[in-house]
């Protein structure tokens, strides 16, 4: 593939999953690709983290010419988590669902992080590292895009064999914003990231949130969420070029009761 076509694809990848951090070419990449996660990853994934999917599991996706940290089962004071040793890279967890979830609840999630990647200004597209995000991708009435998402979604189609999703919501944690801030990814409306933990006070803490999820997406959106795509960990430094190891622990996500 063409370098101006390989930086295209990651960056339509990028908007994809709500990492702004695809701009810079691939000729200058000394990152490698992920290898697909192992059985010992999926067999933790599929205890540790429950979602309604009953089919499909968890699985590792690469950006070609980016460095991916690999995901490690492993246990922090007793809690199960797996960890990610992050530098310079981009390291996704991922679940897909199919058929989609038709509405989701309640999220509870953990996660506990060393440090946080030097720099990093969410609002930046150029710094806009984080080092544990929580990644929901929905569904929704693609009418209400504007010509330039359709264009992106069918580029994505194209280079990547995926469409964008309608909308994608985060969770974060900053390294300046304030908890509960929500921002709008420097390149897309069509994502929005929601504050869970700021600054580095808690660094070296377990950090335990639970999440009306269809409460979020309508603040973050202003409209109801519709059916969920997939979800993903995802700890990226490449931007800012930061060394540091996140933790995620155990996961639940419920169908929505009503």
């Amino acid at each position: 593939m063409r370098t101006d076509k390989l930086v295209a694809a990651m960056l339509v990848s990028a908007a994809m999953l709500g990492c702004a951090g695809f701009n810079r070419s691939t000729e200058n990449s000394t990152g490698h690709d992920a290898p697909q996660a192992s059985a010992v990853v999926r067999a933790w994934a599929a205890t540790h983290l429950s979602t309604p999917a009953r089919v499909s599991g968890w699985d590792t996706l690469a950006f070609p010419g980016k460095r991916a940290a690999a995901f490690e089962p492993t246990e922090v004071l007793l809690r199960p988590a797996l960890r990610v040793r992050a530098n310079s890279s981009v390291s996704i967890l991922r679940q897909r669902f199919e058929p989609m979830l038709p509405a989701v609840g309640r999220l509870s999630l953990s996660w506990k992080i060393d440090g946080l990647p030097d720099g990093a200004d969410l609002s930046n597209a150029a710094l806009a590292d984080s080092p544990v995000r929580l990644v929901l991708a929905f569904e929704g009435d693609r009418s209400r895009w504007s010509p330039r998402m359709h264009r992106l979604s069918e580029l994505s189609r194209l280079l990547t064999g995926e469409e964008l999703p309608y909308a994608t919501l985060i969770y974060v944690w900053s390294a300046t914003d304030p908890v509960d801030t929500v921002l709008k990814n420097p390149r897309t409306d069509r994502i929005r990231k929601v504050v869970l933990d700021s600054g580095s006070e808690r660094v070296g803490q377990w950090r335990d949130h639970v999440r009306d999820v269809r409460a979020d997406f309508r603040r973050a959106f202003g409209e109801k969420p519709g059916p969920l795509r997939q979800i993903a960990l995802m700890t990226d430094t490449d931007n800012t070029r930061s060394s540091l190891t996140a933790w995620y622990g155990p996961l639940s996500l419920e169908l929505a009761q009503d």
